[in-house]
């Protein structure tokens, strides 16, 4: 699969690596990127009134997602952001001028990798794991935090729902990573951000580990997280032991 910001391909090369359960890895694009700037935005446009803006546009955003997936009427992650942007400031009667929508929206093309997820990544590679995203994100929005958080030669691919026309939670969106790697799905781990995603991934065949960095309870959907931590310090580990 082309991009446009030359990602690692395959394999990495070198010294041989024992044989190993686990090949590959596929990570939310959450688990890799920091979403708090976009609160930190929020408070900016609308003082007094950024924690409740965000609280009531992320909701909305991925209730937006699994209805689009639902009713078949899929669009694309941005549209859906943009959207649920609209709503939440309509509800909270907030004035959305065009330059705060882009402002905004924008802060989705700028995050920061969380402060552990660059060390986590290249051990990973080292060890000869093959890396890709696994995200509702739009291409564009992965590969500019990719691009700019020098991230473009950890992973192989970035797969977005785009190419499933559904979004996570949903069996076609994990089968992107299960065609892309060419690997039965117990051999391919996910790495979750939302305790939602986990239980998908988690429900779909994957072996999972939850990087829980909200420190929420675990979602009550009958498929817990077979690993959960405060961030992705102990994914190298979690790989080794499976």
């Amino acid at each position: 699969m082309g991009t446009a910001t030359g990602l690692a391909r395959g394999r990495v090369t070198g010294p041989s690596h024992p044989a190993r359960r686990i090949e590959a890895v596929a990570f939310d694009g959450f688990a890799i990127f920091d979403p708090r700037p976009v609160g930190a935005a929020a408070e900016a446009v609308f003082p007094g009134k950024g924690a409740d803006l965000v609280a009531a546009w992320r909701a909305r955003q991925f209730e937006y997602t699994w209805l689009r997936t639902l009713t078949g009427s899929y669009l694309d992650f941005w549209r859906v952001t943009q959207d649920a942007l609209a709503y939440a400031c309509a509800a909270l009667r907030l004035e959305l001028p065009a330059e705060g929508r882009d402002r905004l929206m924008a802060t989705y093309l700028h995050l920061d990798p969380w402060p552990d997820a660059m060390e986590v990544l290249r051990q990973l590679r080292a060890q000869g794991l093959r890396l890709a995203f696994l995200s509702n994100f739009t291409a564009t929005m992965l590969d500019a935090n990719i691009q700019a958080g020098g991230l473009d030669t950890l992973f192989e691919a970035r797969l977005t729902t785009d190419q499933a026309a559904a979004y996570k939670p949903h069996p076609r969106s994990y089968q992107l990573a299960v065609d892309h790697f060419g690997l039965p799905r117990e051999s391919i781990a996910f790495v979750a951000f939302a305790g939602w995603d986990a239980a998908g991934a988690k429900r779909f065949g994957f072996p999972v580990y939850w990087s829980n960095r909200l420190a929420l309870p675990p979602e009550e959907l009958d498929a817990p997280a077979d690993r959960a931590a405060a961030g992705l310090a102990g994914l190298p580990r979690f790989l080794a032991e499976r």
